[in-house]
């Protein structure tokens, strides 16, 4: 699939541990959560999955983005999809502009082609959000949408998507219709248990098909040291 190449963008540049330090713990609870994903899809193929978090802040799409690198440096190939269609992100971490992407596809007549990236991480592709939508749970729901997803697929062995947090609005259960399941992100001593119980009721109501959650930020002892698993 031809690619284009993007603009770099420098300034809120997010750390991708993931591949930049790769034999690092918090790498390697990358390659758990993995593990644990493939896992969980063992009688089906997991093929698309999106990304949630029950509020905002939990560190949902630097989850998201080194879940993606983890993937790709399986061997398999990736394509990372900025969903958010209300706050985008992930161009800041691969340092792209977002000129052009998701919102472009939706609502034009743009191929698949003209809006994914390349980027520094070999396997790893990615389609960032474009212009902000005034309509993004529509466009998530829309026929155009499913029809993005089948193109990727015949590209791609894992597709992921980074969605909005559950409990701000209904785009991520629009989405997980669509998708092989859900990975929902909880920040330790931030997610209030109510909420995370919510976000869960929510997503099961939507019939979403829920793989696991992570908990990020959580301090854990090794010997001496401690190390944060989170941004």
């Amino acid at each position: 699939m031809a690619r284009k190449k993007n603009n770099i963008v420098q300034n809120r540049a997010r750390r991708l541990i993931a591949n930049d330090d790769p034999k690092s713990p918090i790498a390697e609870q990358f390659r758990t959560i993995r593990t644990n994903l493939e896992f969980s899809s063992v009688d089906s193929k997991l093929e698309t999955m999106l990304v949630t978090s029950a509020s905002p802040s939990e560190g949902k799409s630097i989850t998201t983005g080194n879940t993606a690198v983890v993937f790709a440096q399986q061997g398999k190939k990736v394509l990372l999809v900025d969903a958010d269609l209300r706050k985008p992100t992930i161009h800041y971490t691969f340092r792209l502009n977002n000129t052009m992407g998701l919102s472009n596809y939706l609502v034009n007549d743009y191929a698949i082609n003209d809006i994914i990236n390349e980027t520094h991480v070999e396997n790893l592709d990615v389609v960032t959000c474009g212009p902000i939508p005034p309509n993004p749970s529509e466009l998530l729901g829309s026929m155009k949408m499913q029809r993005f997803i089948q193109e990727a697929k015949n590209h791609y062995d894992m597709i992921i998507f980074d969605t909005p947090p559950v409990l701000a609005v209904a785009d991520s259960q629009i989405l997980s219709n669509f998708v092989d399941g859900v990975l929902l992100v909880l920040r330790s001593k931030q997610t209030e248990q109510e909420a995370a119980i919510k976000a869960k009721e929510q997503l099961v109501q939507a019939k979403a098909n829920i793989l696991g959650a992570v908990l990020n930020d959580r301090e854990v002892k090794y010997s001496n040291y401690y190390y944060y698993y989170g941004q």
